[in-house]
């Protein structure tokens, strides 16, 4: 299926109907290609959506009403073809995923997913919005997982760029185990700083997860030029920070709901970071990110 184009006199975005996943991200104005080209011998993705998990499940299994299901990371989404609707005009596009006969097998809750991608001056917003479509109270964690290239400066390394919170930060981060899960407790990391220098180290043991960030907004930015990006996450109490080995990219992952901790019990019901969204109901959490 063909990509979904959208621009406007400043940008230029491409989606791919499957996962509904940004694949392009160019500022025609400078010339930058912000978003990772997703080379499969690091990583091959560039954009998934995270639905209806985030993460990893323990035993990559849960359980609801005493019935109990197999799902992998980060849930099905990213390998589901949407269906593009309503692109009225050439700066928005609305992607929609249903649940079918294939999802309840392995999910058993009847929904609605739309993503919304609106370009606007020199920022693309991406909403997502999940409708409850079953007879039952659903459950459900979403999350965002743009890379963004780093160096996306010719000439430039890795360790040129930084990351910029926009509030003091003092906190630790949690942890991943060999299986993906959460550990029980954090270590310390950010202390009284609003900064982060990049360096490939940083993600020797998996992503950087955090719990309890003050900010709802932070900036990839270039030591030396003017050049970078700002994205806004109201409404996602989780982030995480990620890249893979030797690969020239960053993700800035800002989720609603997490991976499984180690002594998760399986019960849905009860899981970090899930939502409960009832009968008719609909959720709705937005991104942006600015381009410079």
């Amino acid at each position: 299926m063909a990509l979904v184009q959208l621009s406007n006199e400043l940008l230029e975005v491409a989606i791919n109907p499957l996962g509904a996943e940004l694949q392009s991200l160019l500022h025609k104005g400078n010339g930058i290609q912000y978003l990772w080209h997703g080379d499969p011998a690091y990583w091959g993705k560039h954009s998934p959506v995270l639905f209806p998990i985030v993460g990893g499940l323990k035993d990559q299994q849960y359980t609801f009403e005493g019935k109990s299901y197999q799902l992998g990371r980060h849930g099905f989404a990213r390998e589901r073809f949407f269906l593009p609707v309503n692109q009225f005009s050439d700066t928005q596009a609305t992607f929609s995923l249903i649940s079918d006969e294939s999802s309840l097998a392995v999910y058993p809750f009847r929904f609605v997913l739309d993503i919304v991608y609106t370009l606007e001056n020199n920022s693309l917003a991406v909403d997502y919005r999940v409708h409850n479509m079953d007879d039952k109270p659903i459950y459900f964690s979403i999350g965002a997982h743009p890379a963004f290239a780093v160096p996306f400066l010719p000439g430039s390394r890795f360790e040129d760029y930084y990351l910029r919170f926009a509030e003091t930060e003092n906190t630790g981060i949690w942890p991943l185990a060999d299986n993906g899960l959460v550990d029980s407790r954090p270590i310390p990391f950010l202390q009284h700083t609003q900064e982060l220098a990049l360096n490939k180290s940083l993600f020797a043991k998996d992503a950087l997860v955090f719990k309890s960030l003050r900010s709802t907004s932070m900036s990839l930015l270039h030591r030396n030029s003017n050049h970078g990006l700002t994205m806004h996450y109201p409404g996602f109490p989780y982030m995480g920070i990620w890249s893979t080995k030797g690969a020239d990219f960053v993700c800035l992952e800002p989720w609603c709901g997490i991976a499984d901790s180690v002594d998760a019990n399986g019960d849905i019901t009860r899981k970090e970071g899930i939502h409960q969204l009832g009968i008719g109901q609909s959720f709705e959490r937005s991104w942006r990110v600015i381009l410079f």
